[in-house]
């Protein structure tokens, strides 16, 4: 998926505006740059992952972003630490293809939705119809996220964007906020 594949995906769910997003196992930042191009140039993004090539390598991009791109190696599973953030809300988290790593996705999020503001926006993009595997190794069914997103303490959880897989399944964006 390309960066122009990744805006239309989520921006019916990101919407219009600013604000302070964490895109949580960013990678090498698809998702962050479809953020960046969304989000407008006053917006902070902290683009977060656990492997140190993807992290250095948005260090590289983040340094030639017009919006302002702040790349953390952190693991999700544990206390996220956002440099320079404290204890003010994020305006929105973004879960790209990193939620069906957890063996707990309904604890990781509930806990991640904690880090939003209320009224806050909390997003995934996971596959729908997709058997277990490496890469998959905890799918997270399309029909499963309004649970989950009320399970976390979010209302208003809707899919606002289908498409084909390249791996196999459908790609979903589910959206939900914070109540």
């Amino acid at each position: 998926m390309d960066v122009r594949d990744a805006v239309a995906l989520i921006r019916d769910a990101v919407g219009n505006g600013t604000g302070i997003w964490a895109d949580l196992g960013a990678g090498t930042g698809t998702f962050t740059r479809a953020l960046a191009r969304i989000l407008d140039a006053e917006s902070t993004i902290y683009a977060v992952d656990d492997d140190v090539n993807a992290v250095a390598a948005l260090r590289g991009w983040a340094a030639t972003s017009p919006t302002r791109i702040i790349p953390v190696r952190a693991n999700l599973t544990h206390s996220l630490e956002l440099p320079g953030l404290g204890a003010k809300p994020l305006d929105g988290i973004l879960l790209a293809n990193s939620l069906h790593f957890m063996p707990n996705a309904e604890r990781v999020l509930m806990q991640l939705a904690r880090r939003v503001r209320v009224g806050g926006r909390v997003i995934v993009v996971e596959y729908d119809r997709r058997v277990p595997s490496r890469w998959v190794p905890y799918p997270i069914q399309a029909s499963h996220w309004l649970r989950l997103a009320a399970s976390a303490g979010l209302t208003d959880a809707a899919v606002t964007a289908t498409r084909p897989s390249a791996y196999a399944g459908v790609l979903y964006v589910g959206v939900a906020t914070r109540a």
